[in-house]
């Protein structure tokens, strides 16, 4: 298991929420993409569902959408840390854990934060 893998099990956090941020990060949650990919859905309902117009993938769902994407505007403001462009949602996730630096306690705050928002 890679860090963001280790990250998810948080011991204030439900373990059905661990479990579905697991399944996030791999990619494996049944989004209109992957029901498209598995012939479930037809080849045009893989739209956003905030019409946004974009393919609905699990990053853009949960982060970059524009509905979306302002949470994690008010999150950070709110704890004030910095958000940097991200590619992929487990790097999110790490760099939003580990943004803050220090102590231990930090982190597992941050932790708590980011399972909260997904």
């Amino acid at each position: 298991m890679d860090d963001a893998e280790n990250l998810i099990w948080h011991s204030q956090v439900p373990l059905k929420v661990s479990i579905f941020a697991l399944r996030l990060l791999r990619d494996r949650l049944p989004m209109k993409v992957n029901l498209v990919t598995r012939s479930i859905l037809s080849s045009t309902a893989h739209g956003c569902v905030f019409e946004c117009g974009k393919v609905k993938y699990a990053y853009h769902l949960f982060i970059s959408c524009s509905s979306v994407g302002s949470l994690w505007d008010l999150v950070s403001s709110w704890i004030d840390i910095p958000l940097v462009e991200f590619t992929t949602l487990r790097n999110h996730f790490v760099q939003f854990t580990s943004s803050a630096g220090g102590s231990r306690a930090r982190r597992y705050f941050l932790q708590l934060i980011w399972l909260v928002c997904v």
